[in-house]
């Protein structure tokens, strides 16, 4: 290899290390800025109960609940018509708003610290946190994606939300279809205070 070669190799790894550097420090701050932004949200309300209401327009703009709910229903997902693709993804998105709305309580910050961003493929950033809350602590990883750095899925403790509601969406999709998926969210959402 003469020696022009190598450094232009060299140039070419130094540039995509800047890239993914870029991607993972846009991405990270963004998931900072959200987070503190649903928590000034969440501790200015009155109740557990109001805190779903008060978070979901902040958390449908950082969120791809779209992406949430295909993944999570899985391969079935592409026999929804249009129609049952919205329903589906407004009660995934109610039902996870407010089963971890109701983890929190008005006043008690839980405490964040952000470790170092991953890119794990192009286009996708993972971003790990310690969170210690109410005298817990838990490992909890963002994943994001673009375009926008939405989050795409959280992983609690080693365990991704995504796959934990396909486990179960999955079964129901081939049990009774489309409608039985609709129907199960429904069941879900209405158990929820």
């Amino acid at each position: 290899m003469n020696l022009r070669v190598f450094f232009a190799s060299l140039m070419a790894l130094a540039a995509t290390a800047a890239l993914a550097h870029a991607a993972t420090a846009e991405a990270q701050a963004k998931l900072q800025g959200a987070v503190n932004q649903v928590l000034a949200v969440a501790n200015k309300s009155g109740s557990k109960a109001a805190i779903a209401t008060s978070v979901r327009p902040l958390l449908q703009r950082y969120i791809s609940f779209e992406t949430m709910t295909r993944r999570a229903v899985g391969p079935g997902w592409n026999s929804f018509n249009a129609a049952q693709k919205s329903q589906a993804t407004q009660l995934f998105t109610t039902l996870v708003i407010r089963t971890y709305s109701n983890k929190f309580t008005p006043g008690q910050t839980p405490q964040i610290q952000y470790r170092a961003a991953t890119e794990p493929a192009s286009g996708r950033v993972d971003v790990p946190t310690t969170v210690v809350y109410q005298g817990n602590r838990y490992t909890v990883t963002y994943r994001m994606e673009q375009p926008g750095w939405l989050i795409t899925d959280v992983v609690i403790e080693g365990v991704s939300m995504i796959a934990n509601y396909r486990t179960q969406l999955d079964s129901v999709f081939k049990k009774g279809g489309a409608d039985a998926v609709i129907k199960s969210l429904e069941q879900s959402v209405s158990k929820q205070p």
